[in-house]
Formats: structure tokens, C-alpha cells, sequence
């Protein structure tokens, strides 16, 4: 796990070197351990590197790297889990070679070498981003993972093209004035944060993931005058997909697989071989638990591969209703492992609070942020590496809006548009804290679990129920918060997700599973991957996701839907496999997620916070937000008619960013 950043200028620039030094220095969090410059003059090439070594702790590791035959220079981010097998490869296809280390990334070289760009990179499991010099061909590559893991930005500044792990080593280019673009901070308004291939400044783009750009001096001095699109070729630079989800999904329905007994036993081998994978480290190596479906399954397959109890960590909370520690700390008692947990208040919060624009140095509004970089922070003070159980509510149907959204518009789909409306009005004219109750009471009535918040999602449906007509109206509704962010940013935004494609979207006939896909293709890479790589990578930690290993990914999709969501709960054939490690009495209970009192810690410890940010001049001289719409939602939530947590949370962590941006200013 490292940072990786580089500059390309049209010219010849003495202060190369000193520039590529500087925006390297900035995102030396991401790797502590090292770091490495390389130049090319003549054609104005400079590539940063930041190290946390895992794998080769010697000097044989030190990047940028250069081939064996000099044909290539690397920067490289990642890990590629199948490296030894790799080479085992080479040896058969090609000249026995003298490897200089044991590090993945001298395995990469010697792949590009051997294969080539898009056979290499179909060839690896792992998680990365890259860039490749080609000093033959004078041609750069920029390359990332199949599920987005980690982070590539690039784009266009005063003649120069550059490119980076995070935005700050961007802005740390000399010159850069780029814009803050009003359809990102329109998009970001919508989804909690800025999709890709958007960022949120003008002329900055994410690389898509399961992508790669190849680049020439053509296409180093104008910025693309459009968002680049895949399979695009712009002036020098082309964007290709070399992995495709979509094609996985298609593939996966024409091979299903029916034997339950025969896919609990598919599903276990592979998770097992992608944590054996994952769990070679040279350095001190845990995993998060939750105490949740996901984080418990890998746990458990994790210990029972062990010789020695696995390292764990969860966070708590004091408030009982958003605490899930106490789930945590149960399971590792039964697994045995050597289990760490630490419970942190709104005053712990508040700390954080003022380092999250460093660490999500482009807005962004999951409030879970706030544990994730905690338990990482707690986590790096025993190990390097963590395993995660991200990825099992996309690939298993976990999320309740899977089996929600489909009951809820059966009982809607017969209503003409004018009523569903007034049904929404009647929902929004009841308070939260009304619904709430009804909940409780129908819990005890009924002696059934009831529903986690319910006051707040009826309201998030009520909202939206005006611009619901068929089922992927409501699934938009469902995953945006602002649902028509246009009047708050004051533009008519016109920029385009997957989202607004829907010519794009393969053929899936299941709309539970169109879900899954959409929230694999979003909301996985741009904020759950985003958030917890930017926490882990603030304190230096590394994270690995085993259900992400593409071969997990393919046979999840080669799974019938019955086998995910049955009997109205996801995630059926996880929790069969788990069963065999873990008393159901241990796992059943309502999805809570990451999730922290927000709703009353902006009531209370951080009301003056908020209220500085949210002050009704200040929104107005900024520019950037009609007051009117905030402030309402601002005093709906303070009086308790509604809980506007969400909302709020997006346009204060904007408005915390753009103080950061401005004090640096």
C-alpha cells in the first residue's frame, strides 16, 4: 500500500524534480516507510513514489522501479496477491529470470514485459493503481483495479498533465487554480459524494475502475473538453475498460449455480484462497469486526485457518441503540480471537471532525467516516495490514433497500401519480419521532425486530414519492439525499453518472439484482472503498478486501437471487456459511451498519459547529448554496420536526472543506 503521484509538461522544466519531490511529500501518510523521485528532462516526465512496505521490506522494494531490460519505469500503488504465481508463470513462458527481490511490483514489471498491458492486468488478483513508462514508445499508462480499491485522479493544470493517489498532491502542482465545478458539488449533493469520473474541481477526473488511459505529448497540454468516456480516444490520450462488471453479470446468468449444499461449499473455498491471499504480509496483519454478517464471516474463516488467535478490532459507541461492540466482542469470544475495542464519545468526534477535510481531501458526507478512521487509528497500533468485510451487502443482498424497495413498490405500483404524492405529503406531515414510536410499539405487539430508524427512512421515502414511477425511480430516491440539488447549488447541472445511463446498464431482469449491480458500480468504490481508504491510509494502515478478490465477485454473480435474499432478509448463503463457525443466536438481530448518533450530536455537542458553518451571511458571500433551503432543514432538525441528519452532514462537510481549501489559500 502506497501513494503514487506524477507530473507530464509539454517543456523541458529545470524545477522538475523539485515539483514531483513536492507533490510526493504531501501524501506521505500514505507511505511512511520510503520514498523515490525519477525524472526524465527531456520530455518533462516526473514520477513520485511514498512507500508502506509490506511485502520485500528491503531497498530490492524502493520505487519508482525500472525493468530489468529498461524498457519500463513503475509507480504503483497496491497489492497484487497472486505476484508468486506470476512468477511461476514467467518461468515456464519465458527466460529464467534473476529477480533482484520478492516484491509484487518487480513481478509487474516483468509481466508488462513478457504480455503487455491489458494480458498483465487480466492476469492479476489484486488491488492497485499504476502508472507505466514507456521510454520505447514515449507513452504513459494509467491503470485501476477491477472494483476501484484504490484511488487515481488525473487531469489538466496550466499546460501540465498530472496525476496522483489523492487530490492534495494535485494542488500541491504549482499554478493550480482549477475551478470547483458546480455539477460535482451538484452530484455530491446527491449521492454524499462525487461519482466518478468526476471530481470535485474542473478538469479533474477519477479513473473509472476495471480502467486504464494511455497517454502521449499530444495530450499533456489541453484539458478534454468533455467528460472522457470509455473506449474514447481524445487527441493523444485513450480511455479503455480492461474488466468489465456488467460482462461479469451477464456471464454469471447464463451459469447459475442451483445446489445450495454445492454453493455454500464454492463460496467457502474461494473466500478461504482470497484470505490466504490476502493475509501474506511480511509486517503484523488483523481485521476489522462488527460483529455484522460480513466482518464475522471473514473472521471466522480467518481463525479457522490460524495457527495463532487473529487480531480484531471494533469501535463503540455509548449511545445503546447505534452500539454494536458488544455483537463484536461475542463473536470473537467464540471465534478466540485477540479481540481490541475502544469506545468513543461526541467529544471524540469533534477531534476527527477537524481532520476530515485533510483525509477526504474532496467532499465527503458518510458520516461512518468518523468510526472508520477511529477503529483504522486503533487498528495501526498493532498492525499494518487489516482484512475488511466490505463488498457482502452488494454482492450478497444485504442492503435493506434490496428487499424493501421491492415490497414497497408492489403495494405502490397501482397508484396513479397523484396519489402516491399525497401518500408522501401524509408521511412527511407525521413527525420522525411519531413513526419511531409506531415502531416500537409494533416491535413489542408483534414480537418481531421492527425497524431501525424507521421514522427516518419513512421520511427519506415521503420526500421522493412525487418522482416515483416504476422501480428505478425509487432506487434513485432511495441512495439520494438532496433528491433535487439544482435550487441549493443554484446551477442546472448537466453532468452524467451510470446512474443517468440506463441504456447502459446490462440486461438484468431481477430489480433487486439491477440494485446490486448499480450499488457495485457507485456507491462501493466512491464511498464505502473511498472512505475507509482514506482513513486507514491517514494513519498509515493497510486495508484488504477479501470479498473483492474478482473470483469472489464472479461466482457471487453466478449465484441465484434466492440464494442472496430469502424470506425477506439478504444474504442468505453468507449466513449458512457463517453458521457453521457462529451460533445464529450470535448474528441475528436488525442491520445497524457503521452508523453514529449524528442526528442528536448536531443537537447537541456539535450544534456551534454547525451553526458557524451554516450561517446564513456567510453561505451567501461563499456563493456556492442558496441559504434558504439549508437554514429550513437546519431549523426542522434543531426543533425536532424532522431529522434532516444527512442532509445537513453533506453541505457541513462541503462547507468544513471549503474553510480548509481556503485557509491554505
Amino acid at each position: 500500500m502506497c501513494g503514487m503521484t506524477g507530473v507530464w509538461c509539454s517543456v523541458q522544466q529545470d524545477r522538475l524534480e523539485s515539483i514531483t519531490r513536492t507533490m510526493t511529500t504531501t501524501i506521505q501518510h500514505r507511505g511512511p516507510d520510503d520514498s523515490g523521485v525519477w525524472v526524465d528532462d527531456s520530455i518533462g516526465l516526473g514520477l513520485g513514489h511514498r512507500r508502506l512496505s509490506i511485502l520485500d521490506l528491503s531497498l530490492a522494494g524502493h520505487q519508482p522501479m525500472h525493468s530489468s531490460c529498461d524498457h519500463y519505469v513503475i509507480v504503483f500503488n497496491g497489492e497484487i496477491y497472486n505476484h508468486l504465481d506470476l512468477r511461476k508463470q514467467l518461468s515456464v513462458d519465458s527466460r529464467q529470470r534473476q529477480w533482484k527481490g520478492h516484491s509484487d511490483t518487480e513481478t509487474l514489471l516483468a509481466c508488462f514485459e513478457a504480455w503487455g498491458i491489458e494480458q498483465t492486468l487480466a492476469k492479476t488478483v489484486g488491488m492497485f493503481a499504476l502508472a507505466l513508462w514507456d521510454k520505447q514508445k514515449r507513452k504513459l499508462y494509467l491503470a485501476r483495479d477491477r472494483l476501484g480499491e484504490k484511488p487515481l485522479y488525473y487531469g489538466w493544470v496550466d499546460g501540465a498533465f498530472i496525476f496522483a493517489s489523492e487530490l492534495k498532491a494535485l494542488k500541491a502542482y504549482p499554478g493550480f487554480n482549477n475551478a470547483i465545478s458546480r455539477d460535482a458539488l451538484a452530484l455530491y449533493l446527491q449521492y454524499n459524494y462525487v461519482p466518478t469520473p468526476h471530481s470535485i474541481y474542473e478538469n479533474i477526473y477519477k479513473l473509472e475502475p476495471g480502467c486504464y488511459i494511455s497517454l502521449t505529448a499530444a495530450a499533456v497540454v489541453t484539458p478534454l473538453s468533455v467528460t472522457p468516456a470509455v473506449d474514447g480516444e481524445y487527441d493523444g490520450l485513450a480511455l479503455h475498460r480492461w474488466w468489465s462488471l456488467g460482462d461479469t453479470v451477464q456471464h454469471g446468468s447464463k451459469s447459475s449455480i442451483h445446489n445450495e449444499d454445492d454453493a455454500i461449499e464454492g463460496l467457502d473455498t474461494r473466500l478461504r484462497e482470497s484470505i490466504r491471499l490476502q493475509s501474506i504480509a511480511d509486517v503484523p496483519l488483523g481485521a476489522f469486526l462488527s460483529g455484522g454478517i460480513d466482518s464475522s464471516t471473514i473472521v471466522a474463516l480467518m481463525q479457522s485457518e490460524a495457527v495463532s488467535p487473529v487480531k480484531t478490532f471494533t469501535i463503540g459507541f455509548s449511545e445503546s441503540e447505534h452500539n454494536e461492540a458488544i455483537y463484536a466482542k461475542e463473536v470473537a469470544r467464540h471465534l478466540g480471537t485477540e479481540h481490541t475495542e475502544l469506545y468513543f464519545s461526541s467529544n471524540d468526534a469533534l477531534d476527527v471532525i477537524s481532520r476530515l477535510p485533510d483525509l477526504y481531501d474532496e467532499p465527503f458526507a458518510d458520516s461512518s467516516q468518523i468510526p472508520t478512521f477511529l477503529v483504522s487509528q486503533m487498528a495501526k497500533q498493532h498492525v499494518t495490514v487489516a482484512l475488511s468485510g466490505d463488498g457482502g451487502d452488494e454482492l450478497f443482498g444485504g442492503y435493506n433497500r434490496y428487499f424493501w424497495g421491492k415490497k414497497i413498490w408492489n403495494k405502490l405500483s397501482w397508484m396513479p401519480w397523484s396519489l402516491r404524492r399525497l401518500l408522501g405529503a401524509f408521511i412527511l406531515s407525521q413527525p420522525v419521532e411519531r413513526w419511531d414510536l409506531l415502531s416500537n410499539y409494533a416491535c413489542k405487539l408483534f414480537s418481531s425486530a421492527g425497524v431501525v430508524q424507521l421514522g427516518d427512512k419513512a421520511h427519506k421515502l415521503g420526500a421522493r414519492l412525487e418522482t416515483v414511477h416504476n422501480i428505478d425511480d425509487l432506487y434513485m430516491s432511495l441512495i439520494s439525499q438532496w433528491g433535487k440539488p439544482q435550487p441549493v447549488v443554484n446551477c442546472n447541472y448537466t453532468a452524467r453518472t451510470i446512474l443517468d445511463c440506463r441504456e447502459a446498464w446490462p440486461n438484468i431482469d431481477s430489480d433487486e439484482e439491477r440494485m446490486m449491480y448499480l450499488d457495485s458500480m457507485t456507491y462501493l468504490p466512491d464511498d464505502i472503498l473511498c472512505k475507509v481508504d482514506r482513513a486507514a491510509m491517514g494513519v498509515s494502515l493497510e486495508t484488504r478486501v477479501p470479498f473483492l478478490n474478482h473470483r469472489v465477485v464472479e461466482y457471487a454473480w453466478q449465484l441465484p437471487l434466492s440464494m442472496k435474499i430469502k424470506n425477506g432478509q439478504g444474504k442468505w448463503l453468507l449466513r449458512q456459511l457463517l453458521y457453521k463457525h457462529v451460533p445464529k443466536a450470535l448474528i441475528e438481530r436488525p442491520k445497524q451498519g457503521f452508523s453514529i448518533p449524528l442526528a442528536e450530536w448536531l443537537r447537541g455537542p456539535l450544534r456551534d459547529w454547525a451553526e458557524a458553518l451554516l450561517d446564513e451571511q456567510r453561505l451567501r458571500h461563499e456563493g456556492y448554496f442558496d441559504p434558504a433551503p439549508i437554514l429550513h432543514k437546519w431549523n426542522e432538525h434543531l426543533a425536532g420536526r424532522g431529522n434532516w441528519q444527512h442532509h445537513l452532514w453533506s453541505v457541513l462537510m462541503f462547507q468544513a472543506w471549503l474553510e480548509k481549501q481556503n485557509d491554505i489559500q
